[in-house]
């Protein structure tokens, strides 16, 4: 039904930012919140509507590479939405097409909601059917959020990643590496999720 959404960002929460459009305000769940942040200047976001039993969802893209990404990942049996937002949560989408061409379904199963057998089906049903898509620069980089204290930095990174599917067992693990990486540069929620996301699937 939505194609895009042309809006301001409201809110942004661990697991999705708020868009108004013509007074509006839509929920929006998203694979990194933090990429985007609440301002006057108009986003384009590229949306999927789902429709379920428990009624209906949207899930927003910084482009349409990476929302026919997100629909070919639907596609597979055994993925459902939340497990294909969190697949693309990590921003090397080239890497994920790649390891889905080589096979590599031990790379996949690093991602929450993916079993070894879900793994196979992604490559599959996908291998060499992603090379169209241009997904190697994100360009969400532009949209970072300006840079948190860290202490609320790292806490809103660990709920993202919660948000995700990773459990609180596994993001303690890598909590104090989080913590040491915060410490080495200036990091705001968007680079310690995505490092988080990085340490969690190597």
């Amino acid at each position: 039904m939505y194609e895009y959404f042309l809006g301001q960002i409201v809110d942004v929460t661990p697991g999705f930012v708020v868009i108004e459009v013509a007074g509006i305000g839509y929920k929006v769940l998203t694979a990194n919140p933090y990429r985007y942040q609440v301002g006057p200047d108009a986003v384009k976001m590229y949306i999927h509507q789902a429709v379920s039993d428990n009624g209906m969802s949207l899930f927003g893209f910084f482009d349409a590479d990476e929302k026919a990404l997100f629909e070919k990942l639907l596609n597979v049996s055994g993925i459902g939405p939340k497990s294909a937002l969190a697949i693309l949560a990590n921003n090397d989408h080239a890497g994920l097409i790649q390891a889905i061409n080589q096979g590599n379904a031990t790379y996949l199963t690093s991602f929450p909601g993916v079993g070894k057998k879900t793994a196979q089906q992604i490559v599959l049903d996908l291998k060499d059917k992603l090379n169209d898509l241009n997904v190697e620069v994100t360009g969400q980089t532009e949209l970072a959020m300006p840079t948190d204290p860290a202490e609320g930095a790292l806490s809103d990174a660990l709920a993202a990643l919660e948000a995700l599917g990773y459990s609180a067992r596994e993001t303690k693990k890598i909590t104090k590496k989080l913590e040491a990486f915060s410490q080495t540069k200036s990091t705001d929620t968007n680079d310690l999720l995505s490092e988080g996301l990085r340490l969690l699937t190597k």
